[in-house]
C-alpha cells in the first residue's frame, strides 16, 4: 500500500472550476504517483509507479495532439 503521509495534491489544470470533472494528483510520494476525485478526497483512488504515470502523461500528450 503507497504511503501518503505528506502528499501534497493538485488539480489537474484540465479540471474546470464549475464543480465538474476534477483530477487531483500527488506525484511527490516516495515512489508511486496517486490519483483521485477531488469531489471525494476521502474515497478511492488510484496510485501508479512513477514509471507507469509518466507513459501514461506522454500518451496522453500524443493523442492529444492527433485529434
Amino acid at each position: 500500500m503507497t504511503d501518503l503521509t505528506g502528499a501534497v495534491w493538485r488539480k489537474s489544470t484540465r479540471s474546470g472550476d464549475n464543480g465538474g470533472d476534477c483530477v487531483e494528483v500527488a506525484t511527490n510520494l516516495a515512489e508511486d504517483v496517486a490519483v483521485r476525485d477531488s469531489k471525494d478526497s476521502t474515497g478511492p483512488l488510484l496510485t501508479f509507479t512513477a514509471q507507469a504515470w509518466t507513459g501514461f502523461i506522454a500518451a496522453a500528450k500524443r493523442e492529444g495532439r492527433a485529434s
